[in-house]
């Protein structure tokens, strides 16, 4: 029989034997490493399929010298600030419950409820008896909306005498899309139904043949162009007020495109860039692809601090624009976090000190710029000056060079400054979780809608979400806004764009329309 490899007679000297168990503790420590970075890529995996999205860390599960750091210092606490400092608590805050108020403005219809006229007469003394008050109980219901249509109806006149006059009264009212059927109202529902309720047109189909009404989707389709087109001005007046603010928090996201010419879908891009107070308003933009060009081409003319991820596609715009990067401290700790099963010990460490920072940012959430300048200048500072050489100290024989820990060390040390910089202003913030934040929408939209049937879809959706996210962000009936913006805009001059802007629709609205 031919020998094989456990077979094989053994090293006959010490050396050899030496040799041979050192070659196994290699290959061993290689397949522990390669065991333990595929662990971390299947838990990430089932963690965003699965997993909740909370990153929290419950002290009471950590070491006791690990729970020292997630306290504040006495120094810190003690340390002059604009607000007197706390304990951080971990518990969990309740909300009670109980039934809301019906608000007041909703119609009432009222149902009474009377005694017979046999049982009005006191069982006592057989004397009438007076009503002396009511018991009144409110019930909340709802009635479908339902479709209606406006009859546009122009009286002609003519002369009879000479029989060659004919005058017809003008249509003094613009219609969003010239010669459609559909009318403000109807458009308004269907950018709400999909742009913020999620609602796909095949479905909003199935809805309105509820009605008796068939609309294809197609249909609903061009009538969503069309209202994009009808409202870039808005949109374009909007960007130009976001690239004026000081500082713009940014986000992509993917979407999937429909190519016409492979009948495939491919990957295209929405962004989002968030104004600041001074500028409230949410722009997104669409692009074919994450190419630098589009964020270089959206950001033309802005000059200030743009808060973002540290996506390679923005150090261009850093170079070559006066533009300062502010990185997100959320990304950064995440990356420690998503390392803690590999390496608890040094990535909980690393938690800690973030757990200190961000504790001072609630404290000083509703303080003004000054105030959160100083706070973070006397506090926040000298956490980062004990953080830094911390993550600098950590060896090859503590964490390594391809692990997890290590990545999430490099991803600090590599972008320090620009994880620093929002302690020199206190108009930055620790992350960029207003601008992450404003992705969501998108994300659980195309869990419905799946993917934009071209570019040009691409563009109008950015239009519409840039209408819908931007009522929302000043709490309007978004139904009521853009019922009255679509109404409205076909006939308003330029001049007057700004009575239109999600800001300013109510200051310009009768007291009747409100």
């Amino acid at each position: 029989m031919e020998s094989t490899d456990a077979s094989l007679p053994l090293p006959n000297t010490l050396t050899q034997c030496h040799q041979v168990i050192n070659d196994l503790l290699d290959s061993l420590h290689k397949y522990q490493h390669t065991i333990s970075a595929l662990e971390h890529r299947l838990d990430l995996l089932l963690r965003s399929r699965y997993g909740r999205h909370s990153e929290q860390i419950d002290p009471e599960e950590l070491l006791p010298a690990l729970r020292d750091l997630y306290e504040p210092k006495e120094e810190e606490t003690t340390s002059a600030a604009p607000v007197p400092t706390q304990k951080i608590t971990y518990e969990r805050k309740v909300r009670g419950h109980g039934r809301n108020e019906i608000p007041a403005h909703l119609p009432r219809q009222q149902k009474i409820y009377d005694l017979e006229e046999s049982e009005k007469v006191c069982s006592c003394c057989g004397e009438p008896l007076q009503r002396i008050g009511e018991e009144k109980t409110e019930q909340l219901n709802y009635q479908p909306a339902s479709l209606y249509v406006t009859e546009h109806i122009r009286y002609k006149y003519a002369c009879r005498h000479c029989q060659e006059t004919i005058v017809t009264a003008d249509k003094n009212t613009y219609e969003p899309i010239e010669k459609g059927l559909a009318g403000a109202g109807l458009l308004a529902q269907v950018v709400v139904s999909k742009y913020s309720d999620h609602c796909p047109l095949y479905r909003m189909e199935d809805i309105f043949s509820r009605e008796g009404v068939k609309i294809a989707r197609s249909t609903m389709c061009d009538w969503m162009a069309q209202s994009a087109a009808l409202l870039q001005p808005l949109y374009d007046l909007m960007k130009q007020r976001v690239l004026a603010s000081k500082v713009i928090h940014t986000d992509d996201t993917p979407v999937r495109v429909q190519d016409k010419d492979s009948n495939q879908t491919r990957q295209g891009r929405l962004w989002i860039y968030r104004g600041d107070n001074n500028h409230p308003y949410n722009v997104y933009d669409y692009t074919p692809s994450r190419a630098r060009a589009g964020p270089d081409e959206f950001l033309n003319g802005f000059t200030g601090y743009l808060q973002a991820d540290a996506f390679g596609g923005y150090d261009g715009i850093y170079l070559t624009k006066p533009v300062i990067e502010v990185l997100c401290n959320a990304h950064a700790r995440r990356k420690f976090y998503e390392a803690r099963q590999v390496d608890p010990l040094l990535s909980h460490t690393a938690l800690a000190y973030y757990k200190r920072l961000y504790a001072i940012e609630r404290e000083v959430k509703e303080c003004s710029a000054a105030e959160k300048y100083q706070a973070r200048q006397e506090r926040s500072l000298p956490i980062f000056g004990e953080f830094r050489p911390w993550l600098e100290s950590i060896t090859e024989a503590q964490a390594l060079p391809k692990s997890p820990i290590r990545q999430a060390i490099h991803y600090c040390l590599g972008n320090w400054e620009a994880l620093v910089r929002y302690t020199e202003d206190g108009d930055l913030s620790i992350d960029n979780n207003a601008g992450e934040h404003l992705m969501r929408p998108i994300g659980l939209g195309r869990k419905n809608w799946l993917f934009f049937g071209s570019d040009k879809g691409g563009r109008t959706a950015a239009v519409l979400f840039t209408m819908t996210q931007s009522a929302k962000r000043h709490r309007l009936n978004l139904f009521a806004y853009l019922n009255d913006v679509l109404e409205r805009l076909p006939g308003i001059p330029v001049s007057r764009l700004l009575e239109l802007l999600p800001d300013q629709w109510l200051l310009y609205r009768t007291p009747s329309e409100k």
